[in-house]
């Protein structure tokens, strides 16, 4: 039943804002984009950064983690480093993420209830943390299209498994327009233009061509 009284113009407390998310971006490194066979590697990696930028832009709270970059995977993504230059990058010997100490203590410190998880593979290094932060009381939200597994179908079950237990799939543009989310909101609508330009592909290139013909107003 809906209460009529109560309806008016609000968002749901259940989007995510700048201000009760936080990012996490879990082993995005040579070795494991090696390994990624669920879709086109370039386009996880610009899915990737495009999410970064979006959390750069908004100013929402990051974590940065690796797993045995010295002696396996290599270093994090040399464009993911360059989002954040003065970020701490988290190396881990789990594959679990929730297992180490430090990556829990840097997403705990954040204060932040809503995980916007994205990484390599999605069926190890995404699933396992995505289910032990829900085990702990957080919400999640995947990133699907900055994730990838060894293969689609890895991929997919992966998700499948973590949407059963609570998580919410999403991409980095619905990721980045829902933190926007009123083309009013002047302090960050250049930064999410610019991001959209130059990530969003064919949205992107709507946006030069909208921005050309009717004017740098153009919204949307």
């Amino acid at each position: 039943m809906i209460d009529f009284a109560q309806v008016k113009a609000a968002p749901s407390p259940d989007l995510l804002t700048p201000e009760n998310a936080v990012v996490l971006f879990v082993d995005h490194q040579p070795q494991m984009f090696f390994g990624t066979g669920s879709g086109d590697r370039t386009s996880i990696v610009n899915s990737t950064i495009g999410l970064a930028k979006t959390a750069r832009a908004f100013d929402v709270p990051v974590v940065l983690s690796t797993v045995a970059a010295e002696s396996f995977s290599g270093p994090i993504l040399p464009q993911l480093a360059d989002v954040f230059p003065e970020q701490e990058v988290i190396d881990r010997s789990t594959m679990n993420a929730w297992e180490d100490p430090a990556f829990v203590a840097a997403v705990k410190a954040t204060g932040r209830g809503k995980i916007i998880l994205a990484g390599l593979w999605t069926e190890v290094c995404l699933v396992l943390p995505a289910l032990s932060a829900l085990g702990q009381g957080y919400e999640v939200y995947v990133v699907a299209d900055a994730s990838g597994g060894v293969s689609p179908a890895a991929h997919e079950h992966a998700l499948q498994r973590m949407v059963a237990a609570g998580a919410v799939p999403v991409t980095w543009v619905q990721v980045l327009l829902e933190l926007q989310r009123d083309w009013a909101r002047q302090e960050t609508y250049g930064a999410v233009m610019d991001i959209v330009k130059e990530h969003g592909g064919a949205y992107g290139l709507g946006v030069v061509y909208a921005q050309a013909v009717i004017g740098a107003h153009a919204a949307g």
